[in-house]
């Protein structure tokens, strides 16, 4: 008698959406306290399901890295350097994570956003697009197939700058009092809207005002930087309408972004462009702003620029060995 098998059924799309929400959980951005579970996450299991079920590439679209921070003693300078070198591998190394688990894999487009605010975030247009031409530049140099780069000049081209973000706030922007009203009541909206108020704030190194006029003068600026971040979300959105969203700022369980943390950070709000990389004597990274890395540490360049900062003890061959990488 012959003994056959009978062949292996594959796993449900819900299941395999499962597991590949469950490889973003520990990296949740968030300020809730207890980790949800990927039940929790009902649209983003649903958006993931869609691909698995069509045997497509997971798209997710990531709006940030914009542009660095104009304050001298949060960053190293107007160009990326190890915080988001790190940050791109890291989204990368997921991305081949869940190519084990869904074959087609995943690929994550970097909405840079800089230009949408520039104005608003006192930080020069030139700035903006060679910081995301070095994004581009890292991508393509570092081997990171599973990213790429997407900007307003994807969108409207050449056009001046301030020409494009009018552009996208007159189509897209919630009015101001549609905004206000929401701050008043949705606490979420209310943390968002402190949190860029206080980036507004430590990111102004050359107000000449009071202290009161200066916040008074960044909480006027915040709803105008909310206003342009949903409307280009609604541009994402348009023109990747299928894609699961991720956010660099903290979401809860639920959510319609699911907020991600790319690297260590004191806070669930810091990001690379705020800050700098400090190596840790075991190896790991931990961002923070660069006044406070340069008293831990000393300073590492790479490629004739200031990277990262190497706290006493870390070991010179083995950081060096890893900014090579």
């Amino acid at each position: 008698m012959l003994l056959t098998t009978a062949p292996d059924t594959p796993p449900l799309p819900t299941t395999t959406a499962a597991q590949i929400l469950n490889l973003l959980l520990p990296h949740h951005r968030t300020t809730d306290r207890a980790r949800a579970s990927a039940e929790a996450f009902p649209g983003q299991l649903r958006r993931i399901t869609d691909f698995v079920r069509e045997g497509a590439p997971i798209v997710f679209t990531l709006p940030g890295f914009p542009c660095k921070s104009p304050n001298p003693a949060k960053t190293l300078g107007h160009l990326p350097d190890m915080g988001e070198r790190l940050s791109l591998a890291f989204l990368d190394a997921l991305c081949t994570e869940i190519g084990r688990i869904h074959p087609p894999g995943a690929h994550v487009v970097i909405c840079s956003d800089g230009h949408v605010f520039g104005d608003l975030i006192r930080v020069p247009d030139d700035h903006i697009d060679a910081y995301a031409d070095e994004l581009r530049a890292l991508i393509r140099e570092s081997g990171l197939h599973h990213l790429s780069v997407f900007d307003l000049r994807d969108v409207l081209g050449d056009l001046p700058h301030d020409t494009k973000r009018a552009h996208v706030h007159d189509r897209y922007a919630p009015t101001l009092d549609a905004l206000r009203a929401e701050v008043r009541t949705d606490a979420p909206t209310l943390a968002l809207y402190r949190g860029i108020t206080r980036f507004l704030v430590e990111d102004t190194a050359d107000f000449h005002g009071t202290r009161s006029a200066l916040q008074r003068e960044c909480r006027r600026r915040a709803y105008g930087v909310i206003q342009r971040s949903r409307a280009w979300g609604a541009l994402i959105a348009d023109h990747h309408p299928y894609a699961v969203r991720l956010s660099i700022h903290p979401q809860p369980a639920g959510a319609a972004k699911f907020g991600i943390r790319l690297l260590d950070a004191p806070d669930a709000w810091t990001t690379p462009w705020h800050s700098a990389a400090l190596h840790e004597p075991d190896g790991t990274w931990t961002l923070m702003p660069r006044a406070r890395a340069q008293r831990l540490g000393r300073l590492v360049h790479r490629d004739g620029r200031p990277s990262h900062f190497e706290r006493s003890g870390s070991g010179g061959q083995r950081s060096a060995a890893t900014a090579r990488r």
